[in-house]
């Protein structure tokens, strides 16, 4: 499964906890954020100032996709 913009964070969080660092590193604390239970990777780049193209590399790197 390569990560998309759509992802659900709750989703990807579960399959992939890597992913939690990455969130980490970029200052989003998405495992400790209510938000991260409907909002997807483009809503929650977007809440933070964060281009989401850039993360979703990242992500799917960390990930080995």
């Amino acid at each position: 499964m390569s990560i998309t913009a759509e992802t659900p964070i709750r989703d990807l969080l579960t399959k992939y906890p890597k992913a939690a660092e990455v969130f980490a590193a970029k200052g989003m604390v998405c495992l400790g954020c209510a938000a991260s239970m409907f909002e997807t990777v483009a809503e929650g780049a977007a809440a933070h100032g964060i281009e989401v193209e850039a993360l979703l590399v990242e992500m799917n790197q960390a990930i080995g996709q």
